[in-house]
C-alpha cells in the first residue's frame, strides 16, 4: 500500500498507537499547564500534518486556536486586547521582492520614536500566518517597548525556496526607508521571529550585513531551524512530540526545497553561514521540541564566530510555546527575557 493510499485510508488522522504513547511521554516531561494547552489542543481533533495535502493542512486547528480554546475553558476573554493591554495594531503592506506583503504594526504605549522589530512568523514556511502568531508580536512589544512590525511572506510549495528569504531581507530594507512613518527611530532596528521565522530573523541579519544596510541592534530568534540534518539529539529524542514532530518538519522541507541541494544553502544550514560581525542574539528554545538541538548547534555556531549570544532552553514546554503568554507560565518569562534583551541592545 502506498503513502497515499494510507493517506486516504485513514482521512488524515494521527496513528492511534503512536498518539497514544507521545500524550503518555508528555504527561510525564509536561508542565500542568503545557499538558493542559495540548489537550485543549487535542480537543480540536487536528489531523496529522504530514498525511495532509497542503491546502488541508492549512485549515488545520493551531497553537492560537488552543489557546482560545482553553481559556474559553477557564471563562477568559479570548480578544488579544485584554490578554495584551496597552498594544494597540494596525494593519499595513511592506514591499517584498516580488510585491505587497501583508503586516500588522503593533505599537506599545510610550513616547517615540520608538525601536522597531520586523517579525516572522512560523508554519515551516508553509502553513500559518502573522494572525496565527499574534501572540508572540503582540507579547513582544509589551515586553520590548518596541515597535513589532509582523509580515506574512510568501510561502511554498507555491513558492519555493528562497521566495520567503527573499521577501524578509526586502521587507527589512522597507523598514529601513518607513520605519519612521510608523512611529520608530530608523536607527534602532531589530530582527525577530519563530521557528521557520526564527531561521529567518537569522539570514536576514545576515543579509542585512552582506548588503551593507542599517545593521539590527539585535536579532531574537526563539526556535530556529538552524540546520538541515533530522537526526540530531532533540530530533531522535522528540520525534513523535506535538505540536512538532520529526515527520512534520520533513514534510515542510519537502515542500520547501527545490533540490536536495537547497539544503546545503547556508540560509537553512545557518549553522554553516558566515556569523562574524552579526549583533547580540538571543535563541530560545522549548525542551520537548525536535528543534532543540538546532538552538545549541546555532549557539556554538555564533560563539564560535565571535558573536554575543545568550541562549535559554525551557524545560517542561513544547515547540509553540513562546506565544501562549495568556496560558503557559514558562512563555510568559520567555517574552519577559526576550523583551529584557531587546531593551538592553536597544540603549546601546
Amino acid at each position: 500500500m502506498s503513502d497515499d493510499d494510507l493517506r486516504h485510508e485513514d482521512n488524515g488522522k494521527p496513528n492511534p498507537v503512536i498518539n497514544a504513547i507521545s500524550n503518555a511521554v508528555a504527561s510525564l516531561r509536561a508542565d500542568d499547564d503545557m499538558l493542559a494547552l495540548a489537550k485543549a489542543h487535542e480537543s480540536l481533533h487536528p489531523k496529522a500534518t504530514e498525511k495532509l495535502e497542503v491546502a488541508e493542512a492549512r485549515r488545520q486547528p493551531t497553537a492560537a486556536d488552543a489557546v482560545n480554546a482553553l481559556l474559553q475553558q477557564q471563562g477568559r476573554s479570548t480578544r488579544p486586547e485584554d490578554l495584551v493591554p496597552g498594544v494597540r495594531t494596525s494593519e499595513i503592506s511592506v514591499d517584498g521582492a516580488a510585491g505587497a506583503l501583508p503586516a500588522t504594526v503593533y505599537t506599545p504605549e510610550g513616547t517615540g520614536p520608538l525601536p522597531v522589530v520586523l517579525y516572522f512568523h512560523g508554519g515551516g514556511w508553509v502553513i500559518a500566518d502573522r494572525k496565527v502568531y499574534d501572540g508572540g508580536a503582540r507579547g513582544l512589544a509589551k515586553a520590548s517597548g518596541a515597535i513589532v512590525v509582523s509580515v506574512d511572506y510568501r510561502q511554498a510549495p507555491e513558492h519555493r525556496f528562497p521566495a520567503a528569504w527573499d521577501d524578509a531581507l526586502a521587507a527589512y530594507r522597507w523598514l529601513g526607508v518607513n520605519a519612521a512613518s510608523l512611529g520608530g527611530d530608523p536607527s534602532r532596528l531589530a530582527l525577530a521571529g519563530e521557528s521557520a521565522g526564527g531561521n529567518l530573523a537569522v539570514a536576514t541579519a545576515i543579509a542585512a550585513r552582506d548588503a551593507g544596510l542599517t545593521p539590527p541592534r539585535h536579532v531574537l530568534s526563539v526556535y530556529p531551524v538552524a540546520q538541515t540534518s533530522l537526526n540530531t539529539e532533540s530530533y531522535i529524542e522528540n520525534a513523535i512530540a506535538k505540536p512538532l514532530n520529526r515527520a512534520m518538519v520533513k514534510w515542510f522541507v519537502e515542500h520547501l526545497v527545490r533540490s536536495d541541494d537547497d539544503l546545503k544553502d547556508t540560509r537553512l544550514q545557518l549553522i554553516d553561514a558566515q556569523l562574524a560581525g552579526l549583533p547580540s542574539v538571543t535563541l530560545i528554545n522549548a525542551r520537548l521540541d525536535p528543534l532543540r538541538s538546532d538552538g545549541a548547534k546555532l549557539e556554538d555556531a555564533l560563539n564560535t564566530a565571535g558573536v554575543p549570544v545568550e541562549r535559554r532552553e525551557y524545560e517542561g514546554v513544547a515547540h509553540e510555546f513562546f506565544g501562549a503568554a495568556a496560558v503557559l507560565e514558562k512563555a510568559r518569562e520567555a517574552q519577559a527575557f526576550a523583551g529584557a534583551r531587546l531593551r538592553e541592545a536597544f540603549t546601546r
